[in-house]
């Protein structure tokens, strides 16, 4: 059993960082590193503080892990030295922890018992960092090898899009039997993992490593090949049994009503990360480059810290980040947001710490270019977030405008849902009011044999949450293959709530 007075003894610690000083000055992932025996030393004290209890919140339906990862049992394990098991006990609820162990947020933190005196010394348990170190011993001592399949169903399943979900319907599908091939788009595989994400939060040889393991398994993968476009659906129908969309919800929010804004110099937030990881993997300079800039990030959440780092990285002369949003609280308000649930507070990540203004309560109301059609500065207004009569959110200006200086701008506001092309059109497909694709218990969309998970149906979401659902997704196409399924199902992740048209 766990140690019930763990927590009372060891103080919570999170993994140590390296300096600012030295990591802005590279793409390396922020954490300093560590041998195996002092990883595993610190990991397995921090695991002493978890108390198996007797309602695992961090694991619930109502709160905690979309993927239902047994977390007291790995705990324990890893606690009693058992490395092996704990991996094993880990791996089978969740095909990529060494991915959810970064960039997840880690709701199960949140939904900790111990989370309940969120203080230096007690605090939730230190989920996310043992589920790394756990993955991370895993690949070290090989003991991530490929699991084969035992049969052959003959079923041939397409695989659009090669993100976390569509990797995880892939693994789930291959590993049954059936001769799985993942399209992407890009030149390499990976989706927002591969060219969203920072490698400073996730480096890309960790995804590499993974892919290997699948290639192994058997499944194949396709690249720069964008369904409905270089394949046409036809092609596409006609040659596969089964097909599965895991094609994102990469369709951003924008401000096109704002004056100015199509001065040269602003842009999407992805357009920068994609072409900032692009550099990473020996493509080139990007051409949108935060280096001697003053640069201007409008959202605050965690695509924006992304652009923050991104930044530091490149050589910006100032970075300022934008909320029209006021400054959440540092601690649990229960009135707002009582826990379990996911608490309403102020989230630092490391790339705040590493320099930069955060400004709240401010929205763009105009840029200012200079002679060549370059944005220069921009007019900000301080706002206040009401109701107009039909009970819409408006952002309505209350202060006098300022000027910022600024010549990168980049516009963090989050996803509508999933692209418009060739692909929905000719499968016969339409996003609902929400921008994504609706579909029925077993996952399957209004197109016979077309299935869908991750951001294409629920919309931009988690790492965790696209993984769980590509799992969920697996089973429905099974089960329409063969009549029935044994593969496993995530307890919390359903198609039915988010069906609505």
């Amino acid at each position: 059993m766990a140690d019930p007075q763990g927590f009372l003894h060891v103080v919570k610690r999170d993994a140590r960082k390296r300096p600012v000083d030295e990591r802005v000055h590279d793409w390396r992932e922020v954490y300093a590193d560590q041998s195996p025996a002092e990883r595993a030393r610190e990991v397995s004290e921090q695991a002493r503080r978890c108390m198996d209890c007797g309602i695992p919140f961090c694991h619930s339906e109502s709160a905690g892990c979309p993927l239902g990862n047994l977390i007291p049992e790995w705990n324990d394990l890893v606690r009693r030295g058992r490395w092996d098991a704990a991996a094993e006990r880990l791996h089978a609820t969740n095909n990529f922890p060494e991915f959810t162990g970064r960039v997840c947020p880690a709701p199960c933190e949140a939904a900790c018992v111990l989370s309940l005196s969120d203080t230096h010394t007690t605090g939730s348990v230190t989920i996310k960092r043992i589920e790394q170190a756990i993955a991370d011993a895993a690949w070290e001592k090989s003991t991530v090898g490929p699991i084969l399949p035992t049969t052959s169903t003959g079923r041939q399943v397409a695989v659009v899009g090669s993100g976390p979900a569509g990797l995880a319907a892939a693994q789930q599908l291959t590993r049954a039997g059936h001769d799985v091939t993942v399209y992407e788009r890009d030149d390499r595989l990976g989706g927002l993992l591969r060219y969203g994400i920072p490698a400073f939060k996730l480096e890309k040889a960790v995804i590499d490593q993974r892919l290997t393991q699948m290639r192994v398994e058997g499944t194949h993968f396709v690249t720069d090949v964008e369904v409905g476009l270089d394949l046409p659906v036809s092609r596409l129908r006609e040659r596969y049994d089964a097909v599965v969309l895991a094609v994102g919800a990469l369709r951003a929010r924008d401000t096109r009503d704002v004056a100015g804004r199509d001065l040269a110099g602003i842009h999407l937030a992805m357009e920068h990360l994609v072409a900032s990881n692009h550099e990473c993997e020996g493509d080139g300079a990007t051409p949108i480059s935060a280096h001697g800039r003053h640069v201007v990030i409008i959202g605050g959440g965690d695509t924006g810290a992304d652009c923050l780092g991104t930044a530091h990285r490149q050589g910006a002369l100032s970075v300022t980040q934008l909320d029209y949003h006021p400054a959440l609280p540092e601690e649990r308000a229960e009135s707002a947001a009582p826990w379990p649930a996911w608490p309403m507070v102020l989230r630092t990540s490391p790339a705040h710490a590493e320099g930069g203004v955060r400004r709240y309560e401010v929205a763009v109301q105009r840029f200012l270019g200079d002679a060549d059609g370059h944005v220069r500065s921009m007019i900000l207004a301080e706002v206040r977030l009401g109701r107009d009569e039909n009970g819409r959110r408006v952002i309505m200006p209350v202060g006098e405008e300022i000027e910022l200086p600024c010549d990168l701008a980049l516009f963090a506001i989050g996803f509508e849902g999933v692209e418009h092309g060739p692909l929905l059109d000719d499968l016969g497909l339409a996003p609902n009011r929400r921008g994504s694709l609706s579909c029925a218990s077993d996952w399957q969309t209004a197109a016979p044999g077309v299935f869908v998970c991750g951001d294409a149906h629920r919309g931009a979401s988690l790492v965790v949450w696209a993984i769980a659902e590509g799992r969920a997704a697996a089973h429905g196409v099974d089960a329409y293959l063969t009549g029935s399924s044994e593969l496993p199902v995530p307890v919390h992740p359903t198609a039915l709530p988010l069906t609505v048209v």
